[in-house]
């Protein structure tokens, strides 16, 4: 039985749709849809997939042992520590943008697709889907196009941070390295084959990028 199937099995032993599961899970139902349809891999919320299932974590993950974990309940007086999640708006580039200039960053209607993540906030912080290969790089750390990156409007934003910043003559986000020298800023990108740009006059720090993943 291959991954998709497990998840469909899962999900069919919970008697759950798949609008009831992705509500379960705090994802949307297109990406619970292309699990089950193999067009995605493996997913980064098996675990939350398989609570909310009643199923095996490893049994969904990787196929191994029974279903329906058979293993002995912890004792009542035992707490269970759960991993804290946070929902966060995914927005578009100009978006990202304008943010500064809104007065209300999200208003009511905004968004209507939210990701979820361990990270909890400093201030109002959204997703962003990755545009282009600018931050891809050959060695290190690389972001690719397609993976999703988390914003923090109110992490400090130092050199060395990966940065989204908002340049004087653009209308949208740029996703960059931030670098520090001499008393002035640059934005550089990761791959080598993009120029580094002067963040000057008129440029902003919208926020720091603090999480990164691919999209489901």
């Amino acid at each position: 039985m291959e991954y998709k199937d497990r998840v469909k099995a899962a999900r069919k032993h919970a008697r759950l749709t798949q609008v009831e599961l992705a509500k379960a899970v705090g994802i949307d139902q297109a990406s619970i849809s292309d699990l089950e349809r193999g067009r995605s891999g493996r997913s980064s919320y098996n675990a939350s997939i398989a609570k909310a299932c009643g199923v095996s974590a490893l049994w969904l993950e990787k196929g191994t042992g029974d279903m329906i974990d058979s293993s002995p309940s912890e004792p009542s007086n035992v707490a269970t520590i759960e991993q804290p999640s946070f929902r966060y708006p995914v927005i578009s580039w100009v978006a990202a943008g304008a943010w500064a200039e809104a007065v209300e960053p999200f208003p009511p209607g905004f968004s209507d697709r939210y990701e979820v993540s361990d990270y909890d906030s400093k201030g109002v912080a959204f997703w962003l889907e990755v545009k282009g290969d600018s931050m891809t790089s050959p060695v290190g750390t690389s972001i690719t196009e397609g993976m999703m990156i988390l914003v923090d409007t109110e992490a400090d934003a130092t050199s060395g941070k990966l940065v989204v910043a908002k340049l004087a003559d653009s209308n949208e986000a740029t996703f960059k390295k931030l670098v520090e020298d001499g008393g002035r800023r640059f934005l550089k990108p990761l791959n080598p084959a993009y120029p580094v740009e002067m963040c000057a006059e008129g440029c902003r720090i919208v926020g720091v990028v603090v999480r990164a993943m691919m999209k489901l």
